[in-house]
């Protein structure tokens, strides 16, 4: 039988996950291992400085007092003993779109996934504050997750899936969006008048792309964006050699 992990960076508590592990069921064996507490915007960091607690919170459910690439690590390593074969990570309350993909949680979980050899996706649902309605994000992950196991990825490749709100009108296999991103650090006093800091969005505008993760979630279409953990910027290696070559000429570095 086939073996799937689902995680999150909302909590193990979240309605989200629930709704992402019963879309896999029919899939699979599937085991929830996700953060003890809600671990938004945590990116792929990993927990070095301290011990990491691991606990039983249901049937083949487990809670981790730490980020969601502890949790994969964990899931994969204490509580199922080897490889999977496919992780899952969602659903989110809110989207992972365009360079907000470098701050998440949900798509650390996938990227982990990714670098660990393990077909991999995050599926992520536009933020609302009325109820929640993960039904359609759900439907659309099991179909996804169904057509990734029977035809797998290219190797460290996953994918990053966003829903709309409403209706969604179909699928579009899109690119990451670019922002135009300032941040504001909103500096307030305690009452014992110590300073403290909340950061904050100055400016959040998204440059027009048709093909952009962004554009389709406007007009109502879930996105589908491939990814992968190499961050090399391939077409600029000309210039760096270019640069290398200057820098050891003029310091007779070779």
């Amino acid at each position: 039988m086939r073996r799937i992990l689902v995680t999150n960076d909302d909590g193990y508590f979240s309605p989200g996950i629930r709704a992402l592990a019963d879309a896999m069921a029919g899939l699979g064996e599937v085991t929830i291992v996700a953060p003890q507490n809600e671990a938004s915007a945590v990116g792929h960091a990993l927990t070095l400085r301290r011990p990491l607690r691991l606990e039983p919170v249901g049937e083949r459910m487990y809670a981790v007092d730490g980020t969601p690439t502890d949790c994969v690590n964990l899931g994969l390593n204490e509580v199922l003993g080897g490889r999977v074969d496919l992780i899952v990570s969602g659903i989110n309350k809110g989207l992972n779109i365009g360079d907000d993909v470098t701050y998440s949680g949900t798509v650390a979980g996938a990227l982990e996934g990714a670098l660990l050899g393990i077909q991999a996706m995050a599926v992520s649902l536009e933020f609302t504050r009325d109820a929640w309605d993960f039904t359609p994000a759900a439907t659309l992950a099991g179909s996804l997750a169904a057509a990734v196991l029977a035809t797998p990825l290219p190797f460290r490749t996953f994918l990053n899936v966003n829903v709309p709100l409403g209706p969604v009108k179909g699928l579009r296999v899109t690119v990451q969006a670019v922002r135009n991103h300032v941040t504001q650090i909103d500096r307030r006093l305690d009452p014992r008048e110590r300073p403290y800091y909340w950061i904050e969005e100055a400016q959040d505008d998204w440059q027009s792309h048709e093909n952009s993760d962004y554009q389709a979630i406007r007009d109502g279409y879930a996105s589908l964006t491939p990814l992968q953990p190499d961050l090399t910027h391939h077409e600029a290696l000309g210039l760096t050699r270019a640069l290398a070559a200057s820098v050891a000429a003029g310091t007779g570095v070779r």
